[in-house]
């Protein structure tokens, strides 16, 4: 056995709970930083977090997972070498891991390149974008930043006489235009700090959490 007795906090559980909507895979290695790629390696997340963990463990269903934690109230976790238990006062579940080698998993950090702009998107700005999508049914969103401003844009690209949604984000301090699935825009609630690079991502910084998305641009 290795860890002793550590709890999940409110936090973390928000950010596996997240991570699960990315990929339903997730391995855990040693230390405190978690990641995940969509199978597709179009998005991907990382996040510090307050648990230390001495053992590398992968889940295959992180639903399933969470599913059990949310069977105690205050669920306690011992880690062994194959399997985690999981206790509550006067029960217990023995979760077995998976093999590393059946996720679907980053292999390697994300570098991004020379920063063209860097803004903030706020979260109720956030949820109106999403309720728009679905209402509108609009499943691209494009960032223009030009003379009159930065703005978001969320339209069909295939289909040129479809409807669109603009809303104004803030003064331009760059001239650029980026797109990217809505499907992919899957962050945890809050406040985000979007950089634009040079290269073919765009990165989503949580200002209250220490969590980073990375989103591919379309070509």
């Amino acid at each position: 056995m290795t860890n002793t007795g550590i709890t999940i906090s409110k936090t973390t559980l928000g950010i596996l709970k997240n991570f699960s909507s990315i990929n339903s895979n997730l391995l855990v290695r040693p230390g405190n930083r978690i990641s995940t790629i969509t199978p597709g390696k179009n998005m991907m997340a990382e996040a510090i977090v307050e648990e230390t963990f001495d053992v590398e463990f992968g889940i295959w269903d992180l639903n399933k997972f969470l599913g059990v934690l949310s069977l105690f109230s205050d669920p306690v976790l011992e880690f062994y070498e194959k399997y985690v238990e999981i206790q509550g006062p006067d029960s217990k579940v023995k979760f077995f891991y998976s093999e590393p080698k059946l996720l679907t998993v980053p292999t390697k950090s994300v570098k991004m390149p020379e920063t063209v702009s860097v803004f903030t998107v706020y979260q109720d700005t956030f949820t109106q974008m999403m309720k728009a999508s679905s209402v509108l049914q609009l499943p691209q969103i494009t960032f223009i930043s030009a003379e009159n401003g930065l703005s978001a844009k969320l339209h069909d690209e295939e289909d040129a006489t479809s409807n669109n949604y603009t809303v104004n984000l803030a003064d331009a301090d760059a001239e650029f235009e980026v797109t990217f699935d809505m499907e992919h825009l899957r962050l945890l609630p809050g406040d985000y700090e979007v950089t634009v690079s040079q290269g073919p991502v765009v990165q989503f910084k949580n200002l209250s959490v220490d969590l980073t998305y990375w989103i591919a641009v379309k070509s």
